[in-house]
């Protein structure tokens, strides 16, 4: 019979979580790009004091696993999901930047289907990670990241189409593909983090 000795560590837990609502809260900023009655610069200053929250949590994460003896789960497995989820909000925060530094107030077609996936992969990230705990449960939450980030890509091809077929001058087409691609990227991010949590439910089954 095969023995393993892990301890009750919370924190790690809670972090995890507090981690990934700060994901729900940028995805939600993200979207209010769409609105142009929305204050921009209110939209950036509100993006960086989340994107800084975010940081200070991964800090918090790295810190507890320098200071732990034994954690919950393998620590290069922790690492990877503080790292994944970090970036994602990087890239989250550059895309609201970019948008309002370039003067983008208007995206083309298929771009606000994005910001929905993006949004909808951010909540079903938060459901999951108190479900660490357990590692019950998860299955279904790596397979519909895995439908999600799908149909991201078929949204992005087809947003790229739309931004070559010649009703956008190059400046523009310049700006609203570096602004879809960070898009594209944080929404892969979420895929990313998915797998990593699937790895780590195999490793403790």
């Amino acid at each position: 019979m095969r023995f393993k000795f892990r301890p009750v560590e919370a924190s790690f837990y809670d972090l995890f979580t507090e981690a990934a609502n700060h994901l729900v809260v940028g995805a939600d900023l993200v979207a209010g790009l769409l609105d142009p009655s929305n204050d921009q610069q209110e939209l950036v200053k509100k993006m960086h004091d989340a994107e800084h929250d975010a940081d200070e949590t991964t800090h918090s994460i790295i810190n507890l696993v320098n200071s732990t003896f034994i954690t919950p789960f393998d620590r290069e497995d922790i690492y990877a999901l503080a790292s994944g989820l970090d970036d994602i909000m990087d890239y989250m925060d550059e895309v609201v930047d970019c948008a309002v530094l370039y003067g983008v107030d208007e995206f083309p077609q298929y771009f606000a289907g994005q910001v929905e996936i993006l949004q909808q992969a951010a909540k079903l990230t938060a459901e999951a990670m108190p479900r660490l705990r357990t590692m019950k449960d998860l299955k279904e939450f790596w397979i519909e990241i895995n439908r999600l980030e799908n149909e991201g890509d078929r949204n992005h091809r087809r947003i790229l189409a739309d931004l070559f077929n010649g009703n956008y001058k190059a400046i523009q087409v310049l700006k609203l593909k570096d602004i879809v691609e960070k898009v594209e990227h944080a929404i892969d991010g979420f895929e990313e983090v998915a797998n990593t949590i699937e790895q780590i439910a195999v490793k403790e089954s």
